[in-house]
């Protein structure tokens, strides 16, 4: 699968740059090309400095409402943001157009972080916009989550997280949910874990995009997870993990084959992988609550059978009971076993959730203060309530 990458604000700027540095590696370690174009858009000139992979081109690295904010941001306001975005929004799409391989492109893949100003805005308005004009191509979201410190001590992020997981559901095709709280290392230095997130959220795309644009036949598997698959799985609130093991190395594989306790270890070693993706999903949720998914078996060839595939299907099943489920394998790594589950259609997910009763009850206050009586409402009716920023 092939993307076109669009980070909007610090936060989706910095992954977005990570996004380029997986396109590079896959074209040097693999000679496959899996992002069309890797793009960073933001109000702040110092955020767009401080990346490093994205060009430094001026259609690349995009600076918008240059004249509404001198340079420096929004300040955490997303409606400004979101404001800013529509009136600058010819200047992403006439971008992404004039990309050269962008007619190769599978879908497009807007990032940004829920609490900020710049990225929380625009992420929904540039996406419709995206969708109103390349009708045919997918527009997909990646919304990072903020920090548990960040919605303790920062009034506005709980909104802003709200008010941007409400306008991107709207609009995107797919939106996938990152919390950045499940990825917090305590013993890094701020800049060292901030890096090392980016780089955790997006390494599990790598194997993921790679499997359906393999060339060369000895790495082509036996049922290719390619773009249509993925975009036959992916829609509404979305998730995705991935998962390694070790795999047993012996001098004479073909004994290895033969023994039983070889054969039980091997398909052991799949279900680890597959256990510890399911664990380090994106965002904690309930796997049974999903409505479509998909898994992809990465592994050396002779580690991958039918009944490996098997056994984490059945284990996959076991878990998320409802959805429907596709299946790929590709045959590239050498001496460890990779798993990546993308679980999608999630009619809910808990910590959303709690963004918008969260943001009902600051609207509520709000209105009480003013004297206006708030009519509270089953929360469902309250998603509505929610204010939109397109």
């Amino acid at each position: 699968m092939k993307l076109a990458v669009i980070g909007l604000g610090q936060c989706g700027g910095r992954v977005a740059d990570e996004f380029a540095r997986l396109g590079i590696r896959a074209r040097m370690q693999r000679s496959i090309e899996i992002v069309t174009g890797a793009f960073a858009v933001n109000t702040d000139i110092a955020d767009l400095s401080g990346l490093t992979t994205i060009r430094a081109d001026y259609r690349y690295r995009i600076l918008i409402g240059g004249q509404r904010t001198s340079g420096h941001g929004v300040g955490k306001v997303n409606e400004l943001g979101a404001e800013i975005a529509r009136e600058d929004s010819d200047k992403v799409i006439d971008a992404i157009r004039t990309t050269e391989r962008f007619a190769e492109t599978d879908a497009i893949l807007v990032i940004a972080g829920a609490a900020g100003g710049t990225g929380s805005g625009a992420i929904a308005t540039i996406t419709q916009r995206l969708k109103e004009r390349y009708l045919e191509k997918p527009v997909y979201n990646l919304i990072v989550l903020p920090f548990q410190h960040e919605e303790e001590i920062e009034g506005r992020t709980i909104y802003n997280s709200a008010t941007c997981l409400k306008s991107a559901y709207l609009v995107a095709d797919a939106v996938f949910l990152v919390d950045n709280q499940r990825y917090i290392s305590k013993d890094f230095s701020l800049r060292h874990n901030l890096s090392q997130i980016n780089a955790l959220i997006v390494e599990p795309f790598y194997n993921l995009l790679c499997a359906g644009e393999e060339k060369k036949p000895q790495y082509i598997g036996s049922r290719i997870l390619d773009a249509g698959d993925i975009i036959q799985t992916i829609s509404g609130w979305t998730v995705i993990g991935f998962g390694k093991s070790q795999t047993s190395r012996s001098k004479n594989p073909f004994d290895r084959k033969r023994d039983f306790r070889g054969k039980a270890a091997e398909t052991q070693k799949g279900v680890q992988a597959m256990r510890e993706a399911i664990g380090e999903l994106s965002i904690q949720c309930n796997p049974a609550e999903a409505n479509r998914g998909l898994y992809l078996v990465s592994g050396p060839p002779e580690e991958m059978d039918m009944n490996q595939i098997t056994e984490l299907g059945t284990y996959l099943k076991g878990v998320a009971p409802e959805a429907v489920i596709r299946t790929g394998d590709y045959p590239r790594e050498k001496g460890v076993l990779n798993v990546t589950v993308i679980l999608s259609e999630f009619s809910a997910v808990r910590k959303v959730m709690g963004y918008f009763s969260k943001t009902i009850e600051l609207i509520s206050a709000i209105s009480k203060k003013k004297g206006i009586e708030y009519e509270r409402k089953g929360m469902e009716d309250t998603f509505t309530d929610i204010p939109s920023l397109l």
